[in-house]
């Protein structure tokens, strides 16, 4: 969703390095992933994600200066 949209993206692979998975549950306050942050907001998961683009929500916060 977020290639199709034209959003750049940075990609953090949390499963082999405990000291970013546990960043990410302190940040996400939640363990499973994907975990999606657009300019430190956290969004949620990929049905958060979905929900929001589905809402029409979605374009507003990729607009947003970082």
């Amino acid at each position: 969703l977020l290639d199709s949209k034209g959003a750049a993206y940075d990609e953090t692979d949390v499963m082999m390095d405990d000291k970013k998975r546990i960043e990410m549950r302190e940040r996400a306050r939640r363990s499973t992933v994907p975990q999606i942050f657009i300019n430190g907001q956290h969004i949620g998961g990929s049905d958060e994600l979905a929900a929001l683009e589905q809402a029409g929500k979605l374009d507003a916060l990729l607009a947003q200066p970082a």
